[in-house]
C-alpha cells in the first residue's frame, strides 16, 4: 500500500478511537445536566458517580485526538493547514471547550460546598454538549465538500459550515455520544442508577435510529461512494442491536455494538472523503491525498514509530480499562474534600485551622 494512502487510514483509525473513547466521555458530561435526580445531596452524589465512572480514563481518551492532530501535521501538513485555517473558529471554540472540561474535573472535588460544585459541574457540562455538536458539523461539512480556491484555502466563511447537513451531523454525533454515554453508565453503575441508564438508553436508541439513519442515507446518496452502504447497513444493525441488548440487560454487548455504530460511521466518513483530504465543493478544486501528503521519508519515518509505539498505548490503555472495570455506587466513593476538612475542624474542635489543606486530603 502507498505510504500516503496508508497513513490516511491510520489517520482514520485515530479518530475512530477518540471518537468511541471519548464519546462515551462526553455523553457521562452531558448526562449530568439532567439524569440526577431527588434532593440536592442525592444529586450531588448521583454526579459525583457519574464524575467517577470516567474519572480514571477520560484524560486518556484524550491522547487519541492529540495523535490524530499530530499525525495529520505530519503526514498531511497541507490538510492541516487548510482544515484549520478554514475551520479556524468551530475548532477553536473546541479546544477552549476542552479546556474548561478539564479544568472542571481536576478542580471539582476540591471543596465540598454548593457552589463550587455546581459552577464546575456547569463547566463540564458545557464542555461536552459543544463539542459533541460540533464535532459532527465539522466532519459532516467534510463529508458534504468545502469551497476552496487554487491554492487550497478555505473561502467559504463560517456560517457556510452551518448548512442543513452539517446541522444534521452534528444532532446526529450528539444523540450517538449521549447513547453511547447512557450505555456506558449502565455498564459501571448498578442500583438504581444502573437501571434508570438502561431506561433512558432504550428510549435515545430509538431516537438514534432515526436522526443517525437519516443522516447517514443523505450522506450515502448525496455525497458518497457505493461501496460505503455497508458502513451504513453495519451502523443501522449495531444501533438496532442497542436496542435489543440493552432491553434484555446486556450492557457489555451494548456498549460494543454502541462503539461499532460510531466505527462504521467514522468509515462512511472517511471513506466518502476518499481520495480526497477536504473534498471540493460546487465544482471547485478539491485537496487530493496525493496533494497533501508529506515526503516519503516523512511517513516511513512516522510508520514505524507507530509500529513500534501503537501497542505500548493499546496495552497501558487496556490495563487502565481493566483495573478500574468494577461497577460504582455512592457507596464506593470516599468523602468529598470538604466533608473532610468539616471532620477535621471538629476534631480540633472547630477553632484551630490545621496544617493539612483540604487539596491534601481529597
Amino acid at each position: 500500500m502507498d505510504l500516503s494512502i496508508l497513513w490516511f487510514v491510520i489517520i482514520a483509525v485515530l479518530w475512530t478511537g477518540y471518537l468511541v473513547l471519548e464519546g462515551f466521555d462526553f455523553g457521562v458530561g452531558m448526562l449530568m445536566s439532567f439524569f440526577p435526580r431527588g434532593t440536592r445531596e442525592q444529586r450531588e452524589s448521583e454526579r459525583r458517580v457519574l464524575v467517577n465512572t470516567i474519572g480514571p480514563v477520560w484524560d486518556g481518551n484524550e491522547v487519541w485526538l492529540l495523535t490524530a492532530g499530530g499525525a495529520t501535521f505530519a503526514a498531511f501538513p497541507e490538510w492541516y493547514a487548510t482544515l484549520f485555517s478554514g475551520f479556524y473558529l468551530p475548532l477553536f471554540i473546541i479546544l477552549l471547550a476542552l479546556i474548561v472540561r478539564v479544568v472542571a474535573f481536576e478542580y471539582r472535588g476540591k471543596i465540598s460546598t454548593p457552589g463550587w460544585s455546581r459552577r464546575f459541574d456547569l463547566m463540564i457540562q458545557v464542555g461536552s454538549w459543544v463539542p459533541a455538536i460540533l464535532w459532527g458539523v465539522a466532519f459532516a461539512n467534510l463529508v458534504r465538500g468545502v469551497l476552496l480556491d487554487d491554492a487550497h484555502q478555505y473561502v467559504g466563511g463560517f456560517w457556510a459550515l452551518l448548512n442543513p447537513f452539517a446541522l444534521l451531523g452534528g444532532l446526529t454525533t450528539l444523540v450517538l455520544f449521549l447513547l453511547h454515554g447512557s450505555v456506558f453508565l449502565a455498564l459501571k453503575t448498578d442500583g438504581e442508577l444502573r437501571a434508570r441508564a438502561r431506561q433512558f438508553a432504550a428510549r435515545l436508541s430509538l431516537a438514534a435510529v432515526v436522526v443517525a439513519g437519516g443522516w447517514a442515507i443523505w450522506a450515502q446518496v448525496a455525497y458518497s461512494v457505493p461501496w460505503t452502504w455497508a458502513a451504513v447497513a453495519v451502523a443501522a444493525a449495531c444501533l438496532v442491536g442497542v436496542v435489543i441488548t440493552n432491553a434484555r440487560g446486556a450492557e457489555g454487548w451494548a456498549f460494543t455494538l454502541s462503539a461499532l455504530a460510531m466505527v462504521a460511521a467514522v468509515t462512511l466518513i472517511f471513506g466518502s472523503m476518499f481520495p480526497d483530504v477536504m473534498p471540493g465543493r460546487d465544482g471547485g478544486p478539491s485537496l487530493s491525498i496525493a496533494e497533501a501528503t508529506s515526503t516519503d521519508y516523512t511517513l516511513t519515518v512516522m510508520t514505524w514509530v507507530a509500529v513500534i509505539l501503537t501497542p505500548v498505548v493499546i496495552a497501558y490503555q487496556s490495563w487502565t480499562y481493566w483495573v478500574f472495570r468494577r461497577r460504582l455506587t455512592s457507596k464506593d466513593l470516599p468523602a468529598p474534600a470538604g466533608l473532610v476538612w468539616k471532620r477535621v475542624r471538629e476534631a480540633l474542635g472547630g477553632h484551630d485551622e490545621p496544617a493539612v489543606k483540604p487539596a491534601d486530603l481529597a
